[in-house]
């Protein structure tokens, strides 16, 4: 009975032991709770044990279930692979190459790169969404880009597959004139605290709720880095931006670099991956756009 045990069943599994419940589980995969009930009990019926107690109000995973839970992932995960893999291949070379960027990776590597590709790929057109932190993210989830560049979020989703690209050094900066550029050594969290800093926000919702850097109880939220950059020369507030864009700013003297006491992270890096759905992988043209872009 085992060998007639199908994807579906195991998908159905997986769902309703995510989602707590097996009317959660019919919304989640868009099915009626009777269908899921009946999938389940079938599935059962197979492997020859429960797993599910049904005997309280939400269903709770058996022992067994538990113990053939990873297993199932682990199976259509595979399997979505596999046929991912397929897709890709049946394609063949894709129409149109939609990436999303994020605004902290250098636009210097990345100009080397769209330069290359479009002496490889001339009749492939290149669409590029130059975002920061989940506004990266969103298009690759809703199918809109193929590929993300992403590395102000240092989280990837669970459904996606990521490559390693480089880490782009970031520093904290304010104006030469601003109060916090006379300190001659690390400036005190509570004293940088008492000034505005300038964040980099999200376009989206998935980073609600959520903080990354944020030390003032001051705080000036901008969705566009250049804002912040120009925000930062004109003396309005202190924050972090990658090191290559305020180079020539650090040298010609109009933004000073600044250090924070008991700061774990005076020198960090935003780490650069290239992310896919797994489902969705990139063709031809994609992977070989991440191979140059590893390459620089």
């Amino acid at each position: 009975m085992l060998d007639a045990m199908s994807m579906d069943q195991l998908r159905t599994f997986i769902a309703a032991a995510d989602e707590g419940s097996f009317s959660a589980a019919g919304r989640k995969l868009r099915r009626a709770q009777s269908v899921v009930s009946h999938t389940l009990a079938n599935l059962e019926l197979q492997v020859g044990f429960a797993l599910f107690e049904r005997t309280g109000r939400y269903p709770l995973l058996t022992e067994a279930g538990r113990a053939l839970l990873a297993d199932a992932r682990a199976a259509v995960g595979g399997m979505d692979v596999f046929k991912a893999r397929a897709r890709t291949l049946a394609e063949g070379l894709e129409p149109e190459l939609a990436v999303s960027v994020d605004v902290m990776f250098p636009i210097a590597r990345l100009t080397e790169a769209v330069s290359a590709f479009h002496a490889a790929f001339p009749n492939t057109p290149l669409r590029l969404h130059v975002e920061a932190l989940g506004a990266v993210v969103q298009p690759v989830l809703d199918g809109r880009c193929r590929v993300g560049i992403i590395g102000s979020l240092p989280d990837i989703p669970s459904d996606c597959d990521s490559d390693y690209l480089l880490s782009v050094p970031a520093v904290y900066v304010v104006a030469a004139n601003h109060p916090l550029a006379a300190y001659a050594g690390p400036i005190a969290r509570a004293e940088a605290a008492r000034h505005v800093q300038l964040v980099l926000t999200d376009r989206t919702i998935l980073t609600q709720g959520r903080e990354f850097g944020v030390i003032s109880t001051h705080i000036w939220r901008l969705a566009d880095l250049g804002a912040k950059h120009e925000f930062l020369r004109a003396g309005l507030g202190w924050g972090s931006m990658p090191q290559h864009m305020v180079e020539e700013d650090l040298r010609r003297g109009s933004l000073v670099r600044i250090e924070l006491e008991d700061d774990p992270i005076q020198s960090f890096s935003f780490v650069m991956r290239a992310f896919y759905r797994r489902d969705a992988p990139p063709g031809p043209a994609g992977r070989w756009f991440v191979s140059k872009l590893k390459q620089y």
